[in-house]
């Protein structure tokens, strides 16, 4: 008998993609896809049960189906269809605590992979130059779905102290992007002109949503002979990318704004609805976060196709053209940095 695989969150576009591509493995017997909604993406050959992983039912689909491998997407930091901040925090974390007591009850589950986020290192001026999976944060987050990853992972925590039998894989991804990217950064970087922090370019690292999926279907599979896929790990592309240099690729022109009427733009453009330029994504495009990578390649034995850079690329092109050639956002930002260097001099 081959595996029998639960994966939350398949409305959305990832959650979907992860169904059909595991659904091909000759590894895996059955897929089950659980959301509140029924999905507008195709799940190929598996299962769909329309549940709420906030209400004690999933603990129901659990025993129903003999599942041993759960996949937790529904991780997220957007609303699916009208839902605000409000649904998308009680589903990350409700959702989750009610998802964790089903898989502790269950005595066929045997793994777990919890999608998790970079952002629950947070982003401060102090911060180290490169973040571990072992670096505690200067700052923890004080809101918003950093704090909900946060909180997330440590009742994940509590769950692998409660059942060691399960191996438990916590994957901590970078900024995703591709061209369905569907992230508050991929927003951000879809307006036509980019509000930045006045004086700072943030490094960033993005991971391309191919990789991700590929990297979830290494997960929840039983290692390979002398590697262990049991922990946290960090999931990016290689390199780093400034602020400035993700604008010229783009094409699109920044507007950088004195640090303390950021968060009044910010405001402004999540009341309009344009974008939800939330206080953690401030500080992100303010201090930035890079987060090392060595464990994933070494431990987990993944190795992403792509780089930051061509993310970044691929989901440029699926933008299409910004405003400015990028030839001209290029050297307009060369010449307001050396303006700022000389008068900073």
């Amino acid at each position: 008998m081959g595996k029998v695989v639960l994966v939350t969150g398949v409305a959305r576009q990832l959650g979907s993609r992860l169904v059909r591509r595991i659904l091909r493995d000759s590894e895996v017997d059955r897929v089950i896809g659980v959301d509140a909604v029924t999905p507008e993406h195709s799940l190929g050959g598996a299962d769909f049960v329309r549940a709420d992983i906030r209400q004690p039912a999933i603990t129901r689909v659990l025993a129903e189906h003999s599942v041993d491998t759960v996949v937790h997407m529904d991780v997220t930091g957007t609303p699916l269809g009208t839902g605000g901040r409000t649904a998308v925090k009680e589903t990350n974390v409700i959702g989750t605590m009610q998802l964790l007591g089903a898989c502790q009850k269950s005595p066929t589950v045997e793994r777990l992979v919890v999608k998790s986020s970079t952002s629950v290192y947070g982003s401060a001026p102090r911060d180290p130059a490169v973040f571990t999976e072992n670096t505690p944060p200067k700052s923890l987050p004080s809101g918003g779905f950093a704090k909900d990853a946060v909180e997330v992972e440590g009742y994940v925590r509590g769950f692998a102290r409660r059942r060691p039998d399960v191996a438990v894989c916590v994957l901590r991804f970078a900024n995703i992007l591709g061209p369905a990217a569907d992230s508050p950064l991929a927003e951000y970087l879809s307006l036509p002109v980019l509000p930045t922090v006045f004086g700072y370019d943030p490094r960033l690292q993005f991971v391309h949503e191919d990789d991700v999926i590929d990297v979830l279907r290494i997960a929840l599979h039983e290692p390979r002979r002398g590697t262990l896929n049991s922990g946290t790990f960090n999931i990016a592309g290689d390199g780093v990318l400034l602020l400035s240099q993700c604008s010229r690729r783009l094409g699109r022109p920044t507007v950088p704004i004195l640090l303390p009427a950021v968060t009044w733009v910010g405001s402004a453009l999540r009341t309009l609805g344009v974008t939800d330029f939330s206080p953690e994504q401030i500080r992100l495009l303010t201090h930035g976060r890079v987060v090392s990578t060595d464990q994933m390649r070494e431990t987990l034995g993944f190795v992403p196709t792509y780089t930051t850079a061509e993310a970044f690329t691929d989901f440029a092109r699926s933008r299409g053209a910004g405003l400015l050639p990028p030839e001209a956002v290029a050297d307009a930002v060369d010449r307001f940095a050396t303006l700022v260097s000389k008068e900073r001099i």
